[in-house]
């Protein structure tokens, strides 16, 4: 089966249908219904509306404006927050890794002791390393995340006290 189609005679197109359009100078007939009557309007009232417009337009600029800066406030503040969860889980792999070969070691050791007594000292000494490695990465993680904290809040707090500083002014 074979669908066969025939083309239908195109319509008019646009420049046919522009053709058909009155001619250029051609005044049209005054309906007086359609006639808008010539009004003054007061100069009290034109200048009020321009001066609506005027902070129409001023009150646009300073949204627009701290639109602009928010958002650049927000992609600063992700960047630094980015930034420093990448800095805080390197830490964070370190001390992993740091703890992981700590205790193959330890394994190793154990397994080479030939008494009991030498068995007790090397786990009481690992235990205390590893409290000691412990307290130290905790201490250098606490620091990292107040830092961070820091790093990310200044920025927005800056411009809160900015921003209030202007209202206050205006």
């Amino acid at each position: 089966m074979t669908e066969t189609t025939t083309a239908k005679a195109a319509p008019k197109s646009r420049a046919a249908k522009a053709k058909a359009a009155p001619v250029a100078g051609v005044a049209f007939p005054d309906f007086e219904a359609f006639a808008m009557p010539n009004m003054e309007v007061p100069v009290a009232f034109r200048e009020a509306t321009e001066k609506g417009i005027e902070n129409a337009r001023e009150a646009y600029a300073k949204v627009k404006t701290a639109a602009e800066d928010a958002t650049d406030l927000m992609e600063d503040t992700f960047e630094t927050s980015r930034q420093g969860v990448v800095e805080f889980n390197h830490k964070a792999v370190d001390a992993a890794k740091a703890n992981t070969d700590a205790a193959f070691t330890f394994v190793k050791d154990i397994m080479s002791v030939k008494t009991v007594a030498e068995a007790i000292e090397l786990q009481s000494s690992f235990a205390r390393q590893q409290f000691d490695a412990m307290s130290a990465q905790t201490k250098e993680m606490q620091d990292l995340a107040t830092k961070l904290g820091t790093d990310v809040s200044a920025p927005v707090k800056e411009a809160f006290e900015k921003s209030f500083k202007e209202l206050k002014v205006n």
